[in-house]
């Protein structure tokens, strides 16, 4: 990854991370002409598999009834997001830690690899 297609696609990296919307936006606007971007491409999937790992997980977690259960649900995504906020900022492509490499696999056609 070059330096130009870090500082193009930084923005859209950076989007991506808030909401699922964000994710939707970011998509878009690293697939229009010229402004493709591996280090956009790469953060979008990792986003991507964070925000439907948060819905899938939460309805199950939300069965059971128990604020310790939540409360580490929810700390447990704040750190991951927080962890790929952080090194879209910093403009690094490092995955999140656990599930990163898997989503980077299962979202592969989603943009540059």
């Amino acid at each position: 990854m070059t330096n130009q297609d870090i500082e193009i696609g930084k923005t859209n990296a950076v989007i991506s991370y808030f909401t699922i919307i964000g994710v939707i936006i970011a998509y878009y606007l690293n697939n229009e002409e010229g402004k493709q971007s591996r280090f956009a491409s790469f953060h979008i999937r990792q986003s991507m598999g964070l925000w439907l790992s948060f819905w899938a997980l939460g309805y199950i977690v939300g069965s059971f009834d128990s604020w310790w259960v939540t409360s580490a649900f929810y700390l447990c995504f704040a750190v991951l997001f927080i962890f790929g906020f952080s090194n879209a900022i910093s403009k690094k492509t490092q995955t999140v830690p656990l599930v990163g490499e898997f989503y980077q696999k299962i979202f592969k056609n989603l943009g540059k690899s």
